[in-house]
């Protein structure tokens, strides 16, 4: 459970803000002056720390990254990061917060402000309201951030207190009853103290029966100015999200895609529920001992639980006595699952940066650590079918309320959770060669423990891995580059066990050779990314073939599988004219098992080979903002298409595209602004799941009028 003595402490300095506001406001003398240069054009972001942890024109680092501004947030009328994904190149949605990165499927490297610990993680969304903006970076990012998929990441860099006073109110309506508010505040309390508080709440309705959403949020900061070269940032953020009618599934489909009943179909009751309570509490010291030489450490603990109740889809009932239960039956087998989850979470980051000169080469070393401890605790009640209570459900004629679950058999599953310790240290140097030639090369170790505290088994991994790449610029705004990187995941203690004595399981490695250009054209108001990249993932850990389950000491996983990923992406961002401003996007890719057992739970059975589930092809997004001057007005287009994929269990996902637009008018500080998704209410599933679950199917039209007023 939360520890009440955070929450009331983190409030009160947040909030003691207030105090001061109005004698901030009232005194002239006090003005902190924050000069922000031109440096993005609305969508296009020309510098960032995603790919270095330290700062560098993006068109220099040699790896395809991508910023979504703050700016593009607005404009989409985004609430949480699906709405984004348009705009981000070889990214689609998988399920949940889980995503398709590359061609492998992701939900674990997820970073705020460049530390671990996501209060959304399992089967929540991330919200946007404390976000300022999303950095992507594409391929392994272990050489600087640890264990996990060869991908990409998502960093998410939340709003900070600010000397500027900005008052910021702003009113939301839509359809499927969709209300809500925020209200958002940054201001100077005195010369050396800035602060930041905000809230937010929003409710709706779902186009999936018996669901529906409130999300509420309040952040508070204080920005403390020590010295002239020392400050520290702090912040507090309580996250509460109450699903109702969820944890949602898919729709089931036929073979070929085909919805077999209305995609608002769920499996679920009305009573059922995903509930989700987060605060975290983070603190920024950054110092410079000179201007050659800084450190940045950051500490965030995060508590996070996360109670869930819902009924999960089961094969089909034989009700009509043929003797086959199939789909002619009409009707699915249900089981309840009652599940509570809460994690703990400490993370400590520390950079050392230190830039010097030597002859011709200009260094910037990076050195740095970081510490990540989880306590996870678990509990997993369980009834199953009629004979625990659990009403069947005819998923043609819905039979809700015909079932109880005071009444259920509930079996308690003694699950428990796991404690997790990762400690990593990393070294990195990025080397100017004169105007033309820049060289990165870093390496990293880390070191993971985790105990299955269920059944007390534990296990300790450790790996190193590497980034080396270079960049030429043959001219001042074109770059080509290549990147060689790796990455390192190891495998779950529940995994380990399976393996029955046989030995540890070695960590899933990736390795990625990327190659790329990149481009600023019309005086830098706009950026291109071409990157051609291919991933190998090895010792992936599947089903062993020999394995008869009969516990005779056979391993149940073995590292047997190996998936290349091959593909390529282009962006294009920036201003185009003084009046259009876009982000466009196009992404291949090609991931196939070529070493493995085919069928297994990441792969199907596709054409010639074995196919990554949920791994389209062909990724295309589009979002094009034109301003009308004339008017004070803006008018926007999207789309965004995604070509055929694949189910877990090898049913086709059809290919889809969908349009959306925005309009938007100023009123002296007042904004207005109406944002349609889905604009031709397209009918589709974003993604696939298994054949008893269906696949996951995209929102219907839907439309978002936003009223901001700035006062």
């Amino acid at each position: 459970m939360f520890n009440q003595k955070y929450l009331a402490l983190s409030i009160a300095a947040s909030f003691s803000a207030f105090s001061n506001v109005a004698f901030a406001e009232q005194n002239n003398d006090i003005e902190k002056i924050e000069v922000t240069g031109r440096a993005q054009q609305f969508y296009l972001e020309t510098e960032s720390k995603i790919g270095t942890k330290t700062d560098l024109d993006l068109i220099k680092l040699p790896q395809s990254a991508q910023v979504l501004t703050e700016q593009l947030i607005i404009d989409q009328a985004a609430r949480d990061i699906t709405d984004l994904y348009r705009s981000i190149a070889g990214v689609s949605e998988y399920s949940y917060s889980g995503v398709t990165f590359r061609g492998f499927r992701d939900d674990a490297n997820v970073f705020y402000d460049g530390v671990r610990g996501d209060p959304y993680s399992g089967f929540g969304v991330p919200q946007l309201f404390n976000v300022a903006r999303v950095e992507v970076l594409k391929g392994p990012a272990s050489a600087l951030y640890g264990g996990g998929e060869p991908g990409g990441m998502i960093n998410y860099v939340t709003k900070k207190p600010s000397y500027t006073q900005s008052k910021e109110l702003k009113l939301t309506l839509g359809n499927y009853n969709t209300r809500g508010a925020s209200l958002d505040m940054t201001g100077g309390l005195t010369d050396t103290m800035a602060y930041r508080v905000g809230g937010y709440y929003e409710e709706q309705d779902s186009f999936r029966n018996n669901a529906d959403s409130k999300n509420t949020e309040f952040t508070g900061g204080l920005l403390f100015d020590l010295t002239d070269s020392t400050t520290l940032t702090t912040s507090v953020d309580y996250i509460k999200q109450d699903l109702g009618g969820n944890r949602l599934r898919g729709v089931p489909v036929d073979d070929n895609g085909n919805f077999l009943v209305d995609p608002s179909y769920n499996a679920n009751e009305a009573f059922d529920y995903q509930n989700m309570e987060a605060l975290v509490l983070q603190a920024e010291l950054k110092h410079y001992f000179n201007d050659d030489f800084s450190v940045s450490s950051t500490l965030r603990y995060m508590d996070n639980e996360r109670d869930q109740a819902y009924h999960e889809s089961q094969s089909w009932v034989d009700v009509n006595g043929d003797g086959e239960a199939n789909i002619d039956d009409e009707t699915i087998k249900r089981e309840y699952r009652n599940q509570y989850r809460a994690n703990e979470e400490t993370s400590l980051t520390t950079d050392f940066v230190y830039s010097f000169e030597q002859g011709q080469l200009a260094h910037q070393v990076l050195f740095g650590g970081d510490y990540h401890i989880v306590d996870t605790e678990y509990d997993y009640l369980r009834a199953r079918y009629e004979a625990d209570g659990v009403a069947n459900l005819n998923i043609f004629d819905l039979n809700y309320g015909e079932t109880d679950p005071s009444t259920y058999n509930l079996t308690d599953m003694n699950r428990d959770g796991v404690d997790t310790d990762r400690f990593g240290l990393y070294v990195q140097d990025v080397v100017s060669i004169n105007e033309q030639w820049t060289v990165i090369a870093g390496l990293r170790y880390d070191y993971f423990k985790e105990l299955n505290k269920e059944t007390g088994y534990s296990y300790s991994d450790n790996d190193v891995t590497p980034r080396v790449a270079v960049t030429y610029q043959p001219v001042e705004n074109t770059s080509v580059y290549i990147n060689y990187s790796e990455s390192f995941n190891p495998a779950s203690s529940g995994d380990q066990e399976d393996v029955e004595g046989e030995g540890n399981l070695t960590p899933e490695t990736g390795k990625q050779t990327e190659i790329g250009m990149k481009n600023k054209w019309l005086n830098g108001k706009i950026m291109s990314t071409f990157a051609i990249y291919q991933i190998n993932k090895e010792n992936v850990v599947m089903s062993n073939p020999d394995d008869t389950g009969a516990g005779d000491g056979i391993a149940a996983l073995l590292n047997i599988g190996e998936v290349e990923s091959r593909g390529f992406e282009t962006t294009l961002v920036g201003d185009l004219t003084e009046h259009w401003t876009l982000t466009a996007n196009y992404a291949y890719n090609d991931t196939l098992v070529v070493e493995g057992v085919t069928g297994d739970t990441i792969s199907s059975t596709y054409g010639d080979g074995s196919r990554f589930a949920n791994a389209p092809r062909h990724q295309a997004g589009l979002w094009s903002r034109f301003a009308l001057d004339s008017i004070d007005s803006s008018i926007a287009f999207g789309a965004n298409y995604v070509s055929e994929q694949i189910s877990q269990d090898g049913q086709k996902v059809k290919p889809f595209t969908v349009f959306d637009m925005s309009w938007s008018t100023r009123f002296d500080d007042v904004l207005l602004s109406v944002n349609i998704n889905n604009l031709f209410d397209k009918e589709y599933a974003v993604s696939g799941f298994s054949e008893r679950n269906g696949h996951f199917p995209g929102s219907p039209r839907e439309i978002v009028g936003q009223v901001t007023y700035k006062f």
